[in-house]
C-alpha cells in the first residue's frame, strides 16, 4: 500500500513538472537586448543642455538607449579612434578632416552653428572691446606679461574644440602657441570643461574664449561680458560624425538623420530663445560649413 501510494505521489510530481514547462517546439523567446548608442559630446552642447533635450527625442523615435559622454572634442577622438563610442558630436573642423584622413569616420555632417567670444571683466583691463580677435589676443599677450598687471587669460587646456580654436587666434595673431603657454603666470590653463572654465575665469577676473551658447547657460553666475564678438575666425561649426569602426552603424547613421531632419533643425533653432531671450544654435543642415 505504501509502495503505490509512493508511485502515485512520483506521478503526480512528473505530471506538474510537465505542465509549467514549453511543449516541445514552443520554447520562450530570448529577450532582446537593449540596443544602445554611444555618443561622445562636447561640453558645449552638453553645458548648454542641448543634449538633455534632444536625447529623449531621439530614444523615443529610434527605441533607443543614448550613453552620452561629455568630454572636449580632443577626447571624443581618442574614444572614437579607440571604437569606445559609435558616433561623435564634435566641433573642431580641423581635426574633424584629420579623423577622416586617418579612416576613423568617412564623413563630417554640419548640423549647427553658434560662435564664439572673448569675455572679460567689464572694467576690460586689457583694453580689447570692440577689436578683432587676433588684435585682441595680441593685446592680451602685451598687457599680460607687463609687471603687476591685472591681465589674465583663462585657456580651457584641456584640448578641447574650444582650445583648438583659440590656438587658430593665436596663430592668426603671429604666435606659436608653445610660447604663449610659457609666456608667463598671466596664461592660465583650466584642464576643463567650458561651463568650469567660465567659473574659474569670473572667480580670477580674467579674460576667456567661449561659445556664445555656453557663456549665455551660464550667464546669471557670472559678471563678465563680451568684449570681442566679431571676426571669421569666431565661426563654431558643430558636426556629427559615425565612427567608422561601430558595430552599430545603423544606429548611428539615424543619430545623424534625426539631427538634420527638419523637425530636430527647427527644435535646435528655436532651442533657449524663450529661456534666455536669444537662438543658442543656428541649423544648418545641408549647407556646407
Amino acid at each position: 500500500m505504501k509502495k503505490t501510494l509512493m508511485l502515485l505521489m512520483v506521478a503526480v510530481t512528473l505530471l506538474s513538472l510537465v505542465t509549467v514547462l514549453p511543449a516541445c517546439g514552443n520554447s520562450v523567446a530570448p529577450v532582446k537586448p537593449e540596443t544602445r548608442l554611444t555618443v561622445a559630446t562636447t561640453t558645449s552642447l552638453y553645458d548648454t543642455g542641448l543634449w538633455s533635450y534632444l536625447e529623449p527625442k531621439f530614444e523615443k523615435q529610434y527605441n533607443v538607449k543614448l550613453n552620452i559622454i561629455s568630454v572636449g572634442s580632443g577626447e571624443a577622438f581618442v574614444l572614437g579612434k579607440t571604437g569606445d563610442v559609435d558616433a561623435l558630436a564634435v566641433h573642431d573642423k580641423p581635426n574633424e578632416l584629420k579623423f577622416i584622413a586617418g579612416n576613423y569616420s568617412s564623413v563630417r555632417v554640419p548640423w549647427a552653428y553658434n560662435h564664439f567670444l572673448i569675455i572679460g571683466p567689464p572694467s576690460d583691463p586689457a583694453g580689447i572691446k570692440g577689436m578683432s580677435p587676433e588684435d585682441a589676443f595680441k593685446k592680451l599677450m602685451a598687457e599680460g606679461n607687463v609687471t603687476g598687471s591685472q591681465v589674465k587669460f583663462v585657456s580651457r587646456g584641456d584640448n578641447s574644440g574650444t582650445q583648438s580654436k583659440e590656438k587658430q587666434i593665436w596663430a592668426a595673431a603671429g604666435y606659436q602657441y608653445a610660447d604663449v603657454e610659457n609666456s608667463g603666470s598671466w596664461y592660465i590653463e583650466a584642464g576643463a570643461g567650458m561651463g568650469q572654465t567660465l567659473l574659474m575665469t569670473n572667480e580670477k577676473q580674467a579674460y576667456t574664449l567661449t561659445d556664445i551658447g555656453t557663456f549665455v547657460t551660464y550667464k546669471s553666475k557670472l559678471s563678465l561680458v563680451p568684449l570681442v564678438d566679431q571676426g571669421d575666425i569666431l565661426l563654431n561649426v558643430y558636426s556629427v560624425m559615425v565612427v567608422n569602426s561601430t558595430q552599430n552603424k545603423d544606429m548611428a547613421n539615424n543619430l545623424v538623420t534625426f539631427l538634420t531632419s527638419p523637425e530636430i533643425q527647427d527644435l535646435i533653432g528655436k532651442y533657449g530663445v524663450e529661456e534666455y531671450g536669444m537662438q543658442l544654435f543656428t541649423p544648418c543642415a545641408g549647407q556646407n560649413y
